[in-house]
């Protein structure tokens, strides 16, 4: 190793060990968190994912559930999607890219990274089929490559709708296909100039005719200057067939995915909060997204909570900032969402699955796993249930970490893992 390699490396650790600020052994869940005192400093607390091998292990489920992979050895799976006929597209990819600003940011990179799997972005969707029904996706083939760190996925209109990081687009779909027909057709242009956050979540309106796609901010609090957060932070409306798009609802600072109720139509979104002012700031969230509303980035979180480190402030935005609908907890990072049907078992028939990919800037790790959160009369009603865990241990030893989830009609939840390039289904027991 480069004399300068591991002065570097010594700077790191030495560097994350002055971080030593522990968040609290309880995460604030629901309508009304408790929000602390920021806590500013030189780096976050860094707690760092040391990945490990399933082998014969498993994540573990509730009492009357079971899990099992159903695809492995992809090439860093993020979002799901059931068609139709139950054939299940993953989209696979790796993007983003965007240069740091400063020293802090090289060290959290390179902290965050070692958490993260080495394979390389398929930029591609695969299919997978289970024929007979028996539970095992006998095949897995490559129904469309040569995309652009592909996320949010969606169908109606018998088409497939797919978020690449700089464009929407759609392929012509017919029923038990395998293989694309033809290149994709563009929809939009995303926006995706530095793109720090590059994943473009997407879900469809009821009756097919608008898109809608979250679009993260391009910095943590604007650290690029406001010019460089033009239409980010945001979910914007599209036309299906014009692509015509305006924004939906702002101030949202990294909405990761979205999903429609089934039964009341309204917009929802988990949502990734800003970072850097303690373990226990800002509760990422669960929330619908209400036409025109504005949800507080970079100006104030979960309401009116100001942000000081905003310069200049806009008291009027903070004034209109919504608050969210349902604290996750800090740093969960939460990544998928779907809303659940009656097939999955009378626990767990009304609500939403969120899948959380896990904290690197918190002492006492977080997030993880993919949790239920309880509706009631449309609304989050209660606290989160467990419901996939064990993706990392108490030693640390990481074996996986959750992104998108699905639930298929049928009766089963499917979890991408992209630490361990894995597709897990779970299914109720007979």
């Amino acid at each position: 190793m480069k004399r300068s390699n591991s002065l570097a490396l010594i700077g790191i650790a030495l560097l994350a060990s002055a971080c030593t600020r522990e968040g609290g052994g309880t995460q604030a869940y629901g309508a009304d968190p408790a929000m602390p005192e920021p806590q500013r400093g030189l780096l976050p607390s860094m707690k760092i994912a040391e990945p490990a091998a399933w082998g014969d292990q498993r994540p573990t489920v509730p009492k009357g559930f079971t899990i099992t992979p159903i695809a492995t050895d992809l090439k860093i799976p993020r979002q799901t999607l059931v068609l139709p006929n139950g054939d299940i597209l993953v989209a696979e990819g790796r993007g983003g890219g965007a240069a740091k600003l400063k020293p802090k940011d090289v060290i959290a990179g390179y902290i965050k990274a070692q958490g993260n799997t080495k394979v390389k972005g398929g930029n591609r969707l695969t299919l997978l089929r289970d024929a007979d029904g028996d539970g095992v996706y006998e095949l897995k083939t490559v129904f469309a490559e040569d995309l652009n760190a592909p996320y949010g996925l969606a169908f109606a209109n018998n088409k497939l709708y797919v978020a690449n990081q700089d464009e929407l687009v759609s392929f012509d779909y017919q029923e038990n296909q395998t293989r694309a027909s033809g290149p994709p057709t563009s929809i939009a242009k995303l926006p995706s100039e530095i793109n720090h956050h590059w994943t473009k979540a997407l879900t469809v309106s009821p009756d097919g005719r608008f898109l809608y796609v979250g679009i993260g901010s391009n910095s943590n609090i604007t650290e690029r200057g406001m010019e460089a957060e033009l239409d980010r932070a945001l979910v914007w409306q599209i036309d299906a067939q014009t692509g015509a798009h305006k924004p939906y609802a702002t101030g949202l600072r990294n909405p990761t995915a979205l999903a429609m109720h089934p039964q009341t139509g309204q917009l929802w979104a988990v949502v990734n909060e800003r970072d850097e002012l303690g373990p226990d700031l800002v509760p990422d969230y669960l929330t619908s997204v209400r036409e025109g509303g504005f949800y507080g980035w970079p100006y104030s979180y979960w309401g009116q909570n100001v942000d000081t480190r905003v310069k200049p402030q806009d008291p009027k935005k903070v004034a209109a900032a919504i608050k969210p609908d349902y604290s996750l907890g800090s740093h969960v990072a939460a990544l998928g969402v779907s809303f659940s049907l009656p097939a999955m078992g009378d626990a767990y028939a009304s609500g939403v699955f969120v899948g959380e990919h896990g904290s690197w800037n918190r002492d006492k790790p977080v997030g993880y796993k993919v949790i239920f959160v309880p509706f009631a009369n449309g609304r989050p009603s209660g606290q989160p249930v467990d419901f996939v865990t064990g993706f990392r241990d108490a030693d640390g030893k990481t074996r996986g970490r959750p992104v998108g989830v699905t639930v298929d009609p049928r009766g089963a939840l499917i979890v991408a893992d992209d630490l361990s390039n894995t597709v897990w289904r779970v299914v109720r027991n007979p």
